[in-house]
């Protein structure tokens, strides 16, 4: 029987992305900034979003949402260097399919790879999926936020920055009628347009409640079955439409409620895995149109251990089908594996 374990393992931000390593992104953006739309364009995209059928994808849009909290630090997703250089951590490495993020991100990780390829390295980001979220207004703990606008990418800035596809949120709250249909306006408005140029939509259904004026999710699979019906139904056709679901017990019900392939949103703890693994293992087995996982904070903040091995543990599940002994294993054997994939290019 395997057990998580830390041992004497401390990940080490800064030397896998030194400070100054991350300063040459902002001075790109000073005196290049070209350099943006130029790596975007001779980006090699994959021909087939999901070849093998199954998608592992990073959500890394935290902070546009004024989502900056970790554990007990309100503030650890504002540190840019520890929060992109998590995101590289993982991406940079085979096992995971892509990311889904906010302008400002996406550009900075189109900077780093212009600069490993100028120094003769690989692109880490050809085959890559990419996805551009859309609405980030929803700012957390505000008073409008299921009024959820698109303040970041649009459809046509998709399609400019040579992305893969985008992402909307919908909060779905029966006591904020009025905000709610706003926000079902503007994400079926997205996925229309989105349509119009062969860009595949994520979406994320959220069933929320108010409570004492906070909005709380609803984790019930009576109220994630309902939204899912909505989800499924927005904009002008629902062909390239994936959702992202919460997980919850009983997630097989959930599955049984739509067609359209679905990313499960599973929670972690910072000092332990298994939960994680073991919701994922639960959802990929469910039913044939779980086709994947969406990995957040929990992973890009895995308390003193590596993101990189927390991703690839998902990845053992979802994409391998492993059980969460095997996943476990395979976390702690690949710590520190591929730690100079920027340095050993960035720091000749």
């Amino acid at each position: 029987m395997i057990t998580y374990s830390l041992e004497d393992y401390v990940f080490d931000l800064a030397a896998f992305f030194p400070i100054s390593m991350f300063d040459r992104v902002t001075e790109v953006r000073v005196r290049r900034h070209q350099l943006i739309l130029q790596e975007a364009a001779r980006r090699k995209r994959r021909t087939d979003l999901a070849p093998e059928g199954r998608l592992v994808l990073l959500a890394a849009d935290h902070p546009a949402r004024m989502l900056t909290a970790v554990g007990e630090n309100p503030i650890a997703m504002g540190d840019r260097q520890q929060y992109l250089g998590r995101i590289l951590r993982i991406i940079t490495v085979p096992g995971v399919d892509g990311v889904i993020a906010t302008t400002d991100i996406i550009e900075d990780l189109l900077i780093v790879n212009a600069l490993v390829r100028e120094a003769g390295g690989p692109s880490f980001l050809d085959q890559r999926v990419l996805i551009g979220s859309m609405n980030r207004s929803g700012l957390a703990g505000s008073v409008w936020e299921t009024d959820d606008r698109l303040t970041c990418f649009t459809p046509d800035s998709l399609d400019d920055l040579n992305l893969d596809g985008g992402k909307v949120v919908v909060r779905i709250c029966p006591e904020e009628p009025e905000l709610t249909n706003r926000t079902l306006g503007y994400c079926a408005s997205a996925i229309s347009g989105c349509n119009e140029r062969g860009l595949p939509v994520f979406v994320e259904p959220v069933p929320v409640a108010k409570v004492n004026g906070r909005l709380r999710l609803r984790r019930a699979v009576a109220d994630i079955v309902r939204v899912m019906g909505v989800a499924s139904a927005l904009g002008d056709s629902s062909r390239g439409l994936w959702l992202e679901v919460p997980y919850c017990e009983g997630f097989e019900r959930v599955a049984r409620s739509t067609s359209l392939p679905l990313l499960v949103v599973a929670a972690g703890a910072a000092d332990d895995p298994t939960p994680l693994l073991t919701q994922l293992s639960d959802a990929v087995r469910a039913r044939p149109n779980v086709r994947g996982a969406l990995m957040g904070r929990s992973v890009l903040f895995p308390g003193d251990d590596d993101p990189m091995s927390f991703a690839l543990a998902v990845s053992a599940v979802v994409r391998e089908g492993r059980d969460t002994e095997d996943a476990l294993d395979r976390l702690m054997a690949s710590r520190n594996q591929n730690f100079d994939s920027l340095t050993r290019w960035l720091t000749r």
